[in-house]
């Protein structure tokens, strides 16, 4: 594609193609189900003081969108010494990860038979008194040319399916979900199995859980609640924006800080292939490995071209934007926890006495934070005993990392279905999250 950039401006183009489809029972009656198909622009230009942009649906207007942004922009004849444009490099490349894997190829009809596939489960089960199911995806590819010489083409793809449901015995209540999520259609197939399980963990949670003794407990978190708290504790804050025009913050957060054992690493990167897949950014800037904590020290943060400018460091292609609609902004692709040398089995037998958080509704967090559970069970001498009711678990986030003494072995990433991360309006946004169980000590439980 060939468009006359202006001289003396910076210009990206920024094109999504963009299939997606949606289906929605509440128990068994039909609420949604629908494929929407469309291409979009975003364009920008910058003069070194000032953004102008403009978004489109006539990929044969983009070049007039250009023009006409240009005339409000004040032509810059240093303009590729500004230190943000330095910072947006001209990358050529074609990255098509699911040609042949196309969500787009399966049909409606065979989306919803799935969930149908879901419901006598969920039906059977003399405690369940509401649910619903429902399935979504979406494959984009985006395209993306600059005046520095930029011309990339990479896409992105993600399905899943959700069952939430609600159970009931006389006062007691339990509000939960299963989800399972993958890459194409065939990675939903198998799954009767984890969900008569999860459903049968749910029966036994609700009969059977005892209200936890509030006070300070060693917690062990299994890997949805690692992910939640690594994102919304620890990840957000690693953003850079949130630390422009603000010292405190940025010696809060200084590099080269110790936060945790040397056993503790936080990674982020947008190769990782799920639902926080992005190999380029929308200011087409390619992905990196960023270690945010390596080895206890907090190591790094995540860029746009204008953050990494203010604070002299490197991009490292976190700028996103939920769609055409919107600029793009710092934000989180997949961010998590490294494995570490336990094995999950290991981690709990060697806990005296403790909890474990499986499953949980909501976190949130910047210097402190606190994570709503739906699901805990305690741990003693080593073994999970019985399941106990808690309504929350707070703590400061440094002191946090530095108290996890024990990390398993293993990562495993959660399905992003039906949800995403908000941020300046921008939402969702689909973003990897998950992680290695986690144990960490001095936690207040409620």
């Amino acid at each position: 594609m060939k468009y006359a950039f202006p001289a003396g401006l910076y210009t990206d183009v920024r094109i999504e193609h963009v299939f997606a489809s949606s289906i929605d029972y509440n128990q068994r009656e039909l609420r949604d189900c629908r494929e929407k198909k469309y291409s979009a622009a975003f364009v920008r230009v910058f003069d070194g003081k000032m953004w102008y942009y403009a978004s489109t649906s006539d990929l044969n207007g983009i070049q007039a969108e250009i023009d006409a942004l240009a005339k409000l922009a004040a032509p810059n004849p240093q303009i590729l010494d500004n230190p943000i444009v330095k910072n947006l490099h001209p990358h050529k490349d074609v990255v098509m990860s699911f040609v042949g894997r196309e969500i787009s190829a399966t049909d409606l009809n065979q989306k919803a038979a799935l969930l149908q596939r879901a419901m006598p489960h969920l039906e059977a089960n003399e405690y369940i008194n509401n649910w619903g199911v429902y399935y979504m995806d979406s494959n984009k590819t985006k395209e993306f040319y600059s005046s520095k010489g930029a011309e990339l083409v990479f896409d992105f793809q993600q399905c899943g399916f959700g069952a939430y449901f609600n159970m009931v015995s006389g006062e007691q209540q339990l509000r939960e979900h299963f989800a399972k999520g993958g890459i194409c259609f065939q990675d939903l197939g198998d799954f009767e199995a984890d969900l008569l399980k999860t459903i049968a963990e749910c029966q036994d949670y609700m009969l059977n859980s005892e209200a936890v003794e509030r006070g300070k407990y060693t917690v062990i978190f299994a890997p949805e609640a690692t992910g939640i708290f690594t994102h919304e504790c620890f990840g957000h804050k690693s953003e850079a924006d949130f630390m422009l025009g603000d010292e405190a913050t940025r010696k809060e957060w200084a590099l080269g800080k110790q936060v945790g054992s040397a056993d503790l690493t936080i990674c982020e990167s947008g190769n990782i292939i799920g639902s926080g897949f992005t190999p380029y950014d929308d200011e087409g800037n390619k992905a990196t490995m960023t270690h945010l904590v390596k080895n206890g020290i907090l190591a790094g943060r995540l860029h746009n071209a204008e953050t990494a400018a203010d604070l002299g460091e490197a991009v490292t292609g976190n700028a996103r934007a939920m769609n055409f609609e919107h600029e793009p902004i710092v934000r989180m692709t997949t961010t998590y926890i490294d494995k570490g040398n336990m094995t999950q089995d290991e981690l709990i037998a060697s806990t005296p006495r403790g909890i474990l958080m499986k499953t949980v509704t909501h976190g949130s967090g910047a210097s402190t934070f606190t994570i709503a559970p739906i699901r805990c069970y305690l741990v003693e001498d080593g073994k999970i005993t019985k399941p106990v009711r808690v309504s929350v678990v707070t703590g400061n986030v440094f002191e946090a990392l530095g108290d996890i003494d024990a990390i398993s072995d293993t990562v495993e990433m959660c399905p992003m279905v039906g949800g995403g991360c908000g941020k300046n309006n921008q939402m969702p946004l689909s973003v990897g999250f998950g992680g290695p169980y986690i144990r960490v000590n001095n936690m207040e439980v409620q």
